[in-house]
């Protein structure tokens, strides 16, 4: 059974219904956020990062970030989305970007050196984030949890795909 190692909160700036989680050392990331960004994809992995599709246009989400010594079962809860992707982390270090607002000062730590993740991201609140950022900047409605853990499937050529089933 997998065991949790760390769990931490972040809030994340959403602007342009798009956010990204990205190496936090820019010069091994072949493709900066928000370059190659896919609108109306939840998840997309791209080498050194990966892309979110918001379903808000502009506010804050909450991040949930889980580190785990093995694969985690699925959070309890109903979700709006599921994913799973593979992130190579060269630094070990994650920092999550906006489309304009650039890098969030927090400092996301997976590891204490390079490796291979994979993540499975789920998300509620979509529907409420959608309906209520027409009317102004919201904090925390649209809500994510990031469960990562190490030895990703990414070696097999597969970079994100939805959660079988889902």
């Amino acid at each position: 059974m997998a065991g949790l190692i760390r769990r931490q909160e972040y809030p994340v700036n959403v602007d342009y219904n798009g956010w990204a989680l990205q190496d936090f050392d820019d010069t091994r990331v072949p493709v900066l956020f928000p370059e190659g960004f896919e609108s109306g994809t939840f998840l997309t992995a791209h080498p050194g990062r990966l892309d979110f599709h918001s379903a808000g246009h502009t506010h804050t989400a909450s991040l949930t970030v889980e580190i785990w010594d093995g694969e985690p079962a699925v959070p309890a809860g109903e979700w709006d989305e599921t994913a799973l992707a593979g992130i190579a982390c060269s630094s070990g270090k994650l920092r999550a970007r906006g489309m304009a607002a650039g890098p969030m000062p927090e400092v996301i730590e997976l590891s204490d050196g390079p490796g291979v993740w994979t993540v499975r991201v789920v998300c509620t609140g979509r529907e409420a984030a959608s309906a209520q950022t027409q009317h102004g900047v919201v904090h925390g409605v649209e809500r994510y949890t990031a469960q990562f853990w190490p030895n990703a499937w990414i070696a097999e050529g597969r970079l994100a795909s939805p959660e079988p089933g889902r």
